[in-house]
């Protein structure tokens, strides 16, 4: 006769059928340091994000045994910042690969609700002035309200005909546009950009372009690399600098630009699943979009809890568009091109 076969949780063959949550691993039990190590995020935090994210962990479940909020999260963290559901990190804490992807998806939607409480641009005059003040501290750049770049991050391929995610180096990614400020707090994260797209397009067709073409931020502008459109809202390096005041322009271009590399940097490092060491997000597009923006989300969190990007580890060099792209770009907006001659006559002359 047929025996029956039925699928059960690994979590149940290991636990039993007793509390309504699971709490396997007490943090009290542990040092700082293991914390850090594992999970890469000091006790504080971590209970801070126990505080955030409780009420949209503890949903009401079908599941006989939920998993409580801190260990969602630590699952959570132990993958963003190693990039794996390797057994050491589930044995870490007690549950399974399998309710380690549930954990990632849960406080990966939770963070992505909480997105626009820490991902948003300053609205008021004086905040827009303060950044302007910053930086022009920082090299002398008059104007500057933020920095923009955009940072890949590898996927798996969506199906086989689908080229859109192709990036110019034949590996399926996404290109995610992101603006920061001096601090490296990101002020605008746009995540859902697929591989193929170039830099300069997907800045063409995100809200930030919008609203700027709208008018929204008058005297102000972005700075950009050469991967990008000189625009009147948009500072970029000048290709082939002659005179004086063009090497001058150039030189605090960079220095201020490289805030931005700097930021990616940080995030590549603190948050491996990101930097492809791991191989690529096993993810459709839209689930990879949110855990970018989750990772996203974490980071600023981290610098308002004084973890300073500038104590993160350096992963090398930012990568930048080949040489025949910047001529491309050099393409100008005459009124654009006035305002960056005018800024090197003012400022750098």
């Amino acid at each position: 006769m047929a025996i029956p076969i039925t699928v059960l949780d690994c979590d149940l063959l290991l636990y039993g059928r007793g509390h309504r949550t699971l709490d396997r691993f007490k943090l009290d039990d542990v040092t700082d340091e293991y914390l850090m190590s594992m999970y890469g995020f000091p006790r504080q935090f971590i209970y801070y994000l126990v505080d955030l994210l409780g009420a949209s962990l503890s949903r009401p479940t079908q599941r006989s045994r939920a998993i409580s909020p801190e260990t969602q999260i630590l699952a959570a963290l132990g993958f963003y910042t190693s990039g794996s559901f390797q057994t050491r990190m589930g044995d870490a804490i007690g549950i399974s690969q399998a309710s380690m992807s549930r954990c990632v998806a849960n406080v990966t939607e939770a963070l992505v609700e909480r997105a626009s409480q820490f991902i948003r641009f300053p609205a008021d005059e004086a905040s827009m002035q303060a950044l302007k003040d910053e930086f022009y501290g920082l090299a002398g750049m008059p104007g500057v309200i933020g920095v923009v770049d955009c940072i890949h991050v590898a996927i798996k391929a969506p199906n086989a005909e689908d080229l859109s995610y192709v990036n110019r180096k034949g590996l399926h990614s996404l290109n995610c546009l992101m603006v920061c400020d001096i601090r490296g707090a990101l002020m605008t994260v746009e995540t859902n950009w697929p591989g193929s797209l170039q830099d300069y397009a997907v800045l063409q067709q995100s809200s930030l372009s919008s609203q700027f073409e709208a008018g929204m931020y008058k005297d102000s502008w972005f700075l950009g690399d050469s991967s990008f459109f000189l625009r009147t809202w948009l500072m970029t390096p000048l290709h082939i600098p002659e005179t004086p005041a063009e090497y001058r322009y150039n030189m605090a271009h960079s220095a201020t630009h490289s805030v931005i590399e700097k930021t990616f940097r940080t995030l590549y490092s603190r948050f491996r699943c990101l930097d492809g060491s791991k191989g690529a997000l096993q993810y459709s597009p839209e689930k990879s979009s949110h855990i970018i923006l989750a990772c996203c989300v974490l980071h600023n969190i981290s610098l308002e809890h004084g973890m300073d990007i500038w104590s993160s580890p350096m992963t090398g060099p930012m990568e930048q568009p080949p040489e025949e792209e910047y001529e491309h770009m050099e393409s100008l907006d005459l009124e654009a091109d006035r305002i960056r001659q005018e800024l090197m006559f003012t400022h750098f002359s």
